[in-house]
């Protein structure tokens, strides 16, 4: 993977409110042990991110019409698409 052109803050630098906010994306999804690069995209901006998890959240992992495992075949076929590291 090569390095990001945005500069990130990591699950063990993270402070105040970008802390809480990966510490409850880390709390609903137990499976995963760090916060996905895609989302330590926001990290400059907390109150970004959380805004972003609170859309993007029910849109991409609730089910509705396709359920969340088509969601993220299709989310994983359209990153290898665009060569897309996340």
């Amino acid at each position: 993977m090569t390095e990001p052109w945005i500069g990130w803050i990591s699950e063990q630098e993270a402070v105040g409110e970008l802390r809480a906010a990966y510490e409850k994306w880390l709390a609903a999804n137990p499976e995963r042990e760090e916060v996905p690069d895609i989302l330590k995209c926001f990290s400059q901006r907390p109150d970004i991110l959380k805004a972003m998890l609170a859309v993007t959240y029910p849109l991409q992992f609730a089910d509705g019409h396709l359920d969340r495992q088509t969601k993220e075949a299709i989310a994983t076929y359209v990153s290898g698409l665009n060569r897309c590291d996340y």
